[in-house]
């Protein structure tokens, strides 16, 4: 799978080959870099980096084409990061990239449940009911007689 983030990118350097890449124009995003290898560094050393493509690589893809060429089982990493940094083209390795991306309008487009007339009209009066003096109380005793009932 393969993602392009246009835009320049704030370089963090969390320790342990962790790094935070953070972005906020045209549209946040923070990508979190785990376990990148000893060139990340040196590709992200500068303040800033601009258009980022992501390449997550199938792990087992990734381990028999380093076995085949006679390397190390630390070549687990599945994700290529190619940046545009310090105004050349630098690609590094990491362990994982996770991309997140605030979704700013979300609640707009989930289908969230909406009362109908008959139970607005329920809650409108039970609210009432328990802002009046000793309203609280009342409600309470109809809803103990209710529940014996059942």
């Amino acid at each position: 799978m393969r993602r392009h983030l246009p835009g320049t990118f704030l370089t963090k350097d969390l320790g342990q080959g962790n790094w935070r890449l953070s972005r906020g124009e045209p549209a946040a995003a923070d990508i979190f870099l785990r376990g990148a290898d000893s060139g990340a560094t040196e590709a992200l050393r500068v303040m800033s980096v601009s258009d980022i493509d992501i390449e997550w690589r199938d792990p087992a893809e990734w381990r028999h084409a380093a076995e085949t060429r006679g390397q190390a089982a630390w070549h687990d990493q599945a994700v290529v990061l190619t940046m545009t940094s310090a105004a050349r083209r630098r690609s590094i390795k990491t362990r994982s990239a996770i991309v997140h991306e605030p979704l700013g309008e979300l609640y707009d487009v989930l289908p969230l449940v909406e009362f109908d007339a008959r139970a607005r009209r329920f809650w409108r009066r039970v609210f009432r009911l328990v802002r009046i003096p000793g309203g609280r109380h009342l409600l309470g005793l109809l809803a103990r007689r209710t529940r014996g009932r059942q």
